[in-house]
């Protein structure tokens, strides 16, 4: 797997997040900052993205999430949980075959859904992760809150998983994390739009973080706290229908992760153009300036929006 090193500085400011939040990182020495020991591996969750779903619960933990199209243009998320397990996630979905090529960044993650097709199953148990929907996890992992609608009423207590979760797994994905690059435009708000859904990230300069709306409504957690990333990334990519298609018929999209392409990411109230490139599915994905020079994050949560390119 192609490790992507960070600078000293990127290694800093991610270290500092990781004691804002009691978490272990592996700095440049090779000491830990805080907590455990760092290495292992990280939980990805899948997240239900329907109106009927929200407000969603421990998502505003997550150290990355993901968007990507799913079924009639609809979206849904991929959280991963690698420095903070929050007590409560859900409302948790099914999985795709997207899933499968987005995780091998990762050394042998664990994933947690509700299910899947039953043709994409085999796919699952074969991938290089551990799968954990409720059959084979242990009984007190899941459960269903009385108080919402099934599909998008289950949810997962992440300790009860033993995930292995651990904030040096997060270096497999070829992010860096740095002081604000030189160059880039002032970019206080960006819109990525689905057939069937919307995001908007607006900047709160005196908060120094991205706002998010989710089909025009702004997006908050089950206990009031609004989703406030510091890092958004929209990266432009294939998407083409897959050999899947749900319970109605409509064709499942596969989003490409694997290849090159642009991205715009936003940070700081600026947004800079960049390039992306992945060589194989156990790479990370390294972000670079049209010049090639790596293209460094704010430290914090990072949202990567999958764009059709």
């Amino acid at each position: 797997m192609r490790r992507w090193a960070r600078t000293r500085a990127g290694a800093g400011a991610v270290a500092l997040a990781a004691l804002a939040v009691g978490c272990t990182i592996q700095t440049e020495g090779g000491g830990a900052a805080q907590g455990s020991e760092g290495g292992g591996s990280v939980l990805a969750v899948k997240i239900d993205n329907v109106g009927a779903a929200r407000p969603q619960t421990g998502i505003d933990a997550a150290d990355v999430i993901y968007v990507e199209q799913v079924e009639a243009g609809l979206s849904r998320l991929m959280a991963v949980f690698a420095t903070e397990l929050p007590p409560v996630i859900g409302p948790v979905r099914s999985a795709r075959e997207t899933d499968l090529e987005l995780l091998r960044q990762f050394d042998r993650p664990a994933l947690a859904f509700s299910g899947a097709q039953s043709k994409l199953l085999p796919l699952i148990d074969g991938s290089p992760l551990r799968a954990l929907p409720p059959g084979k996890a242990p009984g007190d992992a899941y459960y269903r809150d009385g108080g919402r609608a099934a599909p998008h009423n289950l949810f997962v207590r992440p300790k009860a998983l033993d995930s292995g979760a651990r904030a040096g797994a997060l270096e497999s994905t070829g992010f860096r994390f740095g002081p604000r690059p030189a160059g880039g435009t002032p970019e206080t708000r960006r819109t990525v739009r689905y057939p069937s859904a919307s995001f908007t990230f607006d900047w709160v300069e005196y908060e120094g973080r991205w706002r998010v709306a989710m089909d025009g409504t702004r997006a908050r957690t089950s206990g009031g706290k609004e989703l406030r990333p510091s890092t958004v990334v929209v990266q432009y990519v294939k998407v083409r229908p897959s050999r899947f298609h749900d319970r109605s018929g409509s064709v499942t999209p596969f989003t490409e992760t694997v290849g090159e392409g642009t991205a715009r990411v936003l940070r700081d109230g600026r947004a800079y153009e960049a390039r992306w490139e992945r060589p194989s599915a156990g790479d990370g994905t390294r972000f670079t300036t049209p010049g090639g020079e790596p293209l460094p994050f704010a430290a914090g949560q990072v949202w990567v929006v999958y764009a059709k390119a």
